[in-house]
């Protein structure tokens, strides 16, 4: 599949979507606390995309995946599956929402504690938002894709973390994964070359120990081989003339 560049009006429905798929994040911190099962965060963040948003969740049937929304709790790197586990105070978890409106998507994700933030839980949420924040602020024409890895990588190898390899951001528009893919390591001057009109995610999944993961029997929920905890925060960006734009911000969160 070709890289495809938005036009003007394409991407204004993509920066609809976007903020679609921000409101969710926006509406469902409160619901994460202790006790809270992840069935039921998925079950509200249906409703609301559903009934206030009037959009669709995409997650939902995409590729046989059985909910509305990604739920990574802990040691668990993405793609994790809403279930009846109830969260614990100390828990990290990444949420993961992407909506469709009226043809195109919006994908965004970031990091949740539950109850009191742990040392290591904040630390590793910290170091994981840096390296989104630095990946994107790289964004402009005529760059490559792979100075954004090399950034991202390094930030998170200086602190002693670590960037997951097995799964990167990707091209979105009409279709949830489109070209290119966005790799989260990587060499200067390497990979695809940007140009205005271009939308993709920036999603590091950054690891407090070793890089390496493992699929468990359902098909989708990656974990840490080592059991380190995982965390992740993620952007549909645009490039755009003079940059970029980040078309899932929020004004209550950061970025």
């Amino acid at each position: 599949m070709p890289i495809t560049i938005k036009t003007p009006e394409e991407a204004e429905k993509m920066r609809i979507a976007g903020r679609l798929a921000a409101r969710v994040l926006d509406m469902i911190g409160p619901y994460v606390k202790p006790g809270v099962t992840t069935a039921e965060l998925d079950a509200i963040c249906h409703e609301y995309i559903v009934g206030d948003l009037a959009a669709i969740p995409a997650p939902l049937n995409y590729r046989g995946f059985p909910k509305s929304i990604c739920t990574s709790v802990n040691h668990v790197v993405c793609h994790g599956i809403p279930g009846r586990k109830k969260l614990k105070n100390g828990d990290i978890i990444n949420i993961d929402i992407t909506v469709i409106k009226d043809g195109f998507h919006g994908d965004t994700s970031c990091m949740f504690f539950v109850g009191n933030r742990s040392v290591p839980g904040d630390r590793i949420s910290r170091i994981a938002y840096e390296c989104l924040k630095i990946g994107i602020e790289l964004v402009k024409p005529a760059i490559h894709l792979g100075n954004i890895g090399h950034a991202i990588q390094s930030h998170a190898e200086s602190h002693g973390c670590s960037v997951v390899r097995e799964y990167c951001g990707h091209g979105i528009g009409r279709e949830f994964h489109e070209e290119p893919q966005v790799l989260h390591y990587g060499k200067p001057g390497t990979g695809e070359i940007l140009v205005p009109g271009m939308t993709f995610t920036i999603e590091p999944m950054v690891n407090l120990g070793k890089r390496h993961t493992r699929l468990l029997p359902d098909g989708w929920t990656v974990v840490t081989k080592d059991h380190s905890l995982s965390a992740q925060w993620e952007h549909t960006v645009l490039v755009t003339d003079e940059g970029y734009e980040i078309m899932t911000s929020s004004p209550t969160r950061p970025l």
